[in-house]
């Protein structure tokens, strides 16, 4: 797919008139004096940067965890990653890169400890409860569990922030509230009942450059750190045409580079072609439904931020080199069977005793709670964990605590 670096801009002049307009905003639950320099979507943005729970994915595991070594992504750095590449895509699209960014900063909120293995864990455990949902979580966090601002819980975010966070990755039901991908998780449920998200529409444009830049960025940097591990090596890489002709232009390029340099090189040869790739089908499809507004995109009824259908195959080519090479890999396995077991052990503990949690989550009575709504209580607890503190408290009430290497 190639596109034409003139036709959408590539960041000259004024916001298209398909983007977010951050001067009108559809607003916040809890109406706010507007700020004299700065728009919702920047306030919005500093506001999810300076949270505990963004501090907290900086020990939390991407792939591989924190005692593999110092070099492996964590949430925070994919976090980091998938920001700067939504900007990217944001600013050549003409959108507003505030909510893009911000979008994207909050997209992993929701994460457990130990990845998508804890998140798994919890959600077997919760399934009486109706279950857990890293982007449901997300919710829940920025609109009750932060605690920072006196007059509301949550971080009282926009309409179109939020809206972001719950569709990045598309429509959740359909027009008669229908689940298209199973039942619509019920916080999100809940909180679009009283402060309603379109749930059945696509989101805006910005928030659908922060979804494919999550694609591209774990795509892309899982390979990364495979290669670093040793799950990967290049041969494997060779089994996939795209990545094989990345890997031949830089060996015709410079030949006998280093491994290192060698990695960097073909990395960033990916990441290029993926975002200008999306950059095209963007342009296509945006010339093909010319939206004038962003309640047009919305209402577009397909994605206008994707890959094109070559690309979507090497996308999925490389999804299942790394499932198979690496996230199930027998030692990766063996880890996160260790790593859910400490998960259960923790739920079990604290639901038998609510006063061995710690921290802002304690909510008192506990005791006067229905087993429900203490399981989520516990749940929440529990997710806002990073690996380390979850080892260091199993350690603390167990005898035994696995080691995760």
């Amino acid at each position: 797919m190639t596109f034409d670096k003139n036709a959408l801009g590539y960041g000259v002049g004024e916001r298209a008139v398909f983007a977010a307009d951050p001067w009108n905003s559809r607003g916040r639950l809890y109406p706010e004096t507007p700020s004299a320099t700065r728009s919702d979507f920047q306030r919005d943005r500093d506001r999810i940067v300076h949270t505990t729970a963004f501090r907290r994915l900086k020990h939390k595991t991407q792939v591989f965890i924190a005692a593999d070594g110092d070099h492996y992504r964590t949430r925070l750095t994919h976090t980091i990653e998938v920001a700067q590449i939504a900007r990217a895509l944001a600013r050549a699209m003409r959108l507003d890169e505030d909510l893009a960014e911000g979008v994207a900063l909050v997209h992993d909120f929701g994460h457990t400890p130990f990845g998508h293995t804890g998140e798994d864990a919890l959600d077997d455990i919760l399934q009486p409860f109706g279950g857990f949902d890293h982007n449901a979580q997300s919710l829940r966090i920025v609109t009750k569990l932060e605690r920072r601002y006196a007059e509301f819980d949550g971080l009282n975010l926009s309409w179109e922030t939020l809206e972001g966070l719950v569709k990045h990755n598309g429509p959740l039901c359909d027009a008669n509230g229908v689940g298209l991908k199973g039942p619509v998780p019920q916080p999100i449920l809940d909180y679009s009942g009283f402060h309603d998200l379109e749930l059945s529409s696509f989101a805006s444009l910005e928030a659908q450059v922060a979804a494919i830049a999550d694609d591209i960025a774990y795509n892309t940097h899982d390979i990364d750190d495979g290669l670093r591990s040793g799950f990967l090596n290049f041969a494997m890489l060779e089994e996939i045409p795209f990545l094989a002709g990345l890997m031949k232009q830089v060996t015709d390029r410079y030949p006998g580079l280093e491994d290192s340099r060698f990695t960097h090189e073909i990395m960033r040869r990916q990441i290029t072609a993926m975002v200008e790739d999306v950059i095209g089908v963007a342009q296509e499809r945006l010339a093909e439904i010319k939206p004038q507004s962003a309640t047009d995109v919305r209402n577009a009824g397909k994605v206008i931020a994707t890959f094109s259908d070559e690309m979507a195959v090497t996308d999925k080519q490389i999804k299942a080199m790394l499932f198979a090479r690496i996230y199930r890999h027998p030692d990766v396995m063996r880890i996160r069977a260790d790593a859910a077991k400490i998960v259960v052990d923790l739920f079990d503990a604290f639901m038998s005793q609510p006063a061995l949690m710690q921290g802002h989550y304690w909510v008192d009575p506990i005791d006067a709670m229905s087993e429900a709504a203490k399981a989520r209580h516990v749940g929440d607890y529990l997710a806002g964990m990073t690996d380390t503190y979850a080892i260091t408290v199993h350690r603390q009430l167990f005898d035994h605590t696995p080691d995760l290497r």
